[in-house]
């Protein structure tokens, strides 16, 4: 990988030279403005105006140049529009297929324009946050506030692009209008379920979506299910896609997602009551719970690693270790071992492939599926983590065959046995593992760099969490950018935990920080919910069960208001920073102040906490994704495994917080366990608005 200055000269179109940011002049200013404030030539102010007036310049001159090259466009589809029209009156294929390919041509210099604005936009970002790194001031809030809302707006233009989606939307109607759908033209506008099939078009929206950083609810869920559309590519390598790509394994997976998150949830309303009858304490349910995600710990790292190779072996010995471990936490209540119990979670935190399911979408699905593939991701997880609960409300049945015992604490291990012995003969039988594996390895071995398109293979994780080789090094260290010459070890991928460490910027580890917060406060409020009800309200194990069903079901709704609505209005790191406060109004409300603890406030405050710390998920890896240095989009030990081992710590942590202050009495527990998350999150608040002026 070169430096953008470099990147920038290579990649410009020849004979629009003249119109591209001036990348290296605006460096050479920076560096003689620092040399004059250190020197005492300038004050800060005049700097601030002068380079203002300079950036000013540079936009200008890019907008003008955008504006006429957007007119050549119109000019040429308004040409090709009294073609079309001709051709209503008297259908010709050959006319047809002419014109088509005319269409075409402007869809390439459509995408020509595309890379055009991005490069530009690309470099106003790095100028920006260079000037605010230098000069240690927020220059970028006062820039983009002042320019980006006044109604004269030349950024505008660069970082809206209403016009050039006006021109988007001509091509494809004019496209989708030639195609003859037996006798009758179809209108993008009258049936807007109609997909046009022109790959064009796809690698037209593909930039658009990639230039806007657009946050459409499809989108939303994709960030939030670390899985993201890569950077464009070519009609060939979408064909390769198209080959690969089979259906029910894309099933598979995501039943694959939503069962393991079943598994998960199905215990928390009746482990504090299996704690018991096995002689622990009920507050023992921390460890029960928790130690699924221990062993998630390592799982993550070598599901990551194996996917490289093959997706249908880990999902096999997913599906066996999942059924083992269940099978031993159903015995354990007649065996009468909570070794046994434990044990049984452990092997199906083993089991865990979530990597793996994100792997498969984001290699083996089709790039126009893609969003969807992810939203479903996201959905499995969400009704999942609903349906665990709510089904173990239904299980409070209590009967014996021979020797074995079937009752509320048992009945959620053995149905889940069956649910992962029906979903492994499910696997055995259609399962099909996709073609370029053999392909790709032999290809791949030679080079350590994997940029080309067969790179999906060696980006581990972390693949869907970054969004693309131009906004990967936007995200890179400030350094590689004016160095002169990197060498290839220098921009490799991590092969370590601890070198990836190395990696992280203050802004990485504080969306890593608020990371392991959210779900530190989430696994707290969900962990300990039986016995807190319990001991406060005396909630049967049903009324548990729908109170967490009722919280699990929140989570797509306030995702399609967040990524359909809210992010259109404010910017990420607001929410951020908002979602933050709202998460502490939570914990604090969920305090026990007085003698008389009361429902209202109890539900109330989980609520809150709950709504608001899943907001906050999705726009924390939003973010993530693009202050996350590029070093770590590839390999095994990439950012995608440094998040999901933060958030994978945090519930170990407050599982086995909840079982220590279990010691104390239950009494003190609600209060004892919050004050953990509660520090945290005044920690992260902290760091947010520490690094708040890098998180754009």
């Amino acid at each position: 990988m070169v430096n953008f200055g470099k990147k920038l000269m290579a990649d410009q179109v020849e004979e629009w030279k003249g119109y591209y940011i001036n990348y290296k002049l605006m460096k050479k200013m920076l560096r003689q403005y620092v040399e004059q404030t250190q020197h005492g030539g300038k004050d800060r102010e005049q700097v601030l105006k002068e380079f203002s007036r300079i950036l000013d310049d540079q936009i200008e001159r890019i907008v003008l140049f955008l504006l006429q090259q957007q007119g050549h466009l119109a000019s040429r589809i308004e040409e090709l529009g009294e073609q079309r029209t001709a051709l209503l009156e008297q259908y010709d294929i050959a006319q047809v297929s002419q014109l088509r390919d005319a269409y075409r041509e402007v869809g390439f210099d459509l995408i020509k324009l595309l890379r055009f604005v991005d490069m530009n936009a690309t470099g106003i970002r790095k100028i920006l946050k260079k000037f605010d790194k230098r000069f240690g001031y927020k220059f970028t809030d006062y820039y983009v506030t002042t320019r980006a809302n006044h109604p004269y707006s030349q950024l505008q233009q660069v970082f809206k692009q209403v016009g050039i989606v006006a021109v988007v939307g001509a091509l494809s109607r004019n496209l989708e209008n030639l195609q003859h759908h037996e006798g009758s033209f179809v209108s993008i506008y009258d049936h807007p379920t109609v997909t046009l099939k022109d790959p064009i078009i796809d690698q037209v929206n593909h930039a658009v979506q990639k230039l806007t950083h657009a946050t459409n609810f499809m989108q939303f869920l994709g960030q939030h299910s670390l899985i993201v559309q890569e950077d464009e590519q070519s009609g060939s390598e979408d064909r390769i896609d198209d080959q690969n790509y089979h259906f029910m394994s894309l099933m598979l997976n995501l039943v694959n997602t939503f069962l393991y998150m079943v598994n998960t949830y199905i215990i928390v309303p009746t482990a504090d009551d299996y704690a018991v009858s096995l002689g622990a304490a009920a507050t023992v349910c921390g460890i029960i719970i928790g130690s699924m995600a221990v062993a998630q710990v390592f799982s993550s790292v070598y599901f990551s690693a194996w996917s490289n190779r093959s997706y249908f072996r880990p999902l096999v010995f997913s599906s066996i270790m999942l059924f083992l471990g269940n099978l031993l936490y159903a015995l354990a209540y007649d065996l009468n071992s909570l070794l046994l119990l434990l044990i049984g979670r452990l092997l199906c935190g083993l089991g865990s492939a979530r990597a793996v399911n994100r792997r498969y979408i984001s290699d083996c699905v089709p790039l126009k599926m893609r969003l969807q593939a992810s939203a479903g991701f996201v959905s499995a997880s969400a009704l999942g983590m609903a349906c665990g609960p709510a089904l173990a409300g239904f299980l409070q049945i209590k009967f014996k065959i021979y020797w074995l015992s079937f009752n509320q604490s048992t009945l959620p291990g053995w149905v889940m046995c069956i649910a992962w012995l029906i979903y492994l003969l499910w696997l055995w039988l259609t399962f099909k593992e996709p073609e370029h594996f053999s392909k790709s390895l032999v290809n791949e071995q030679p080079s350590e760099s994997g940029h080309q398109g067969n790179a999906n293979l060696e980006e581990g994780l972390a693949q869907p969490l970054l969004i693309g080789t131009e906004q990967r090094q936007d995200g890179s260290s400030e350094d590689n950018d004016d160095s002169e010459v990197a060498s290839e070890n220098s921009h490799g991928p991590a092969t370590s935990i601890a070198s990836a460490y190395r990696l992280l910027t203050p802004s990485v580890k504080a969306q890593l920080l608020i990371y392991f917060m959210l779900k530190y406060a989430m696994e707290i409020l969900l962990s300990e919910s039986s016995v807190v009800t319990t001991y406060y309200f005396s909630w049967s194990t049903s009324a548990v069960a729908i109170f967490l069903a009722i919280l699990g079901l929140t989570v797509l709704p306030v995702n399609a208001i967040v990524g359909s609505y809210i992010t259109n209005l404010y910017e990420d790191r607001q929410i951020l920073l908002a979602s933050e406060v709202m998460v502490l109004i939570g914990i604090v409300m969920s305090f026990r102040f007085t003698p008389h603890y009361s429902i209202p406030q109890y539900v109330i405050s989980a609520l809150i906490t709950f709504v608001f710390a899943e907001v906050l998920e999705g726009v924390n890896l939003s973010l993530l994704s693009r202050v996350m240095s590029s070093r770590l989009s590839r390999g095994t030990y990439n950012g995608g495994l440094l998040s999901t081992e933060a958030g994978t710590l945090a519930r170990v942590v407050a599982d086995a917080t909840i079982t220590a202050a279990g010691y104390l009495g239950t009494d003190l527990l609600l209060n004892i366990t919050l004050l953990p998350p509660l520090v945290i999150c005044i920690v992260s608040i902290a760091a947010t608005l520490y690094t708040y002026n890098t998180l754009y």
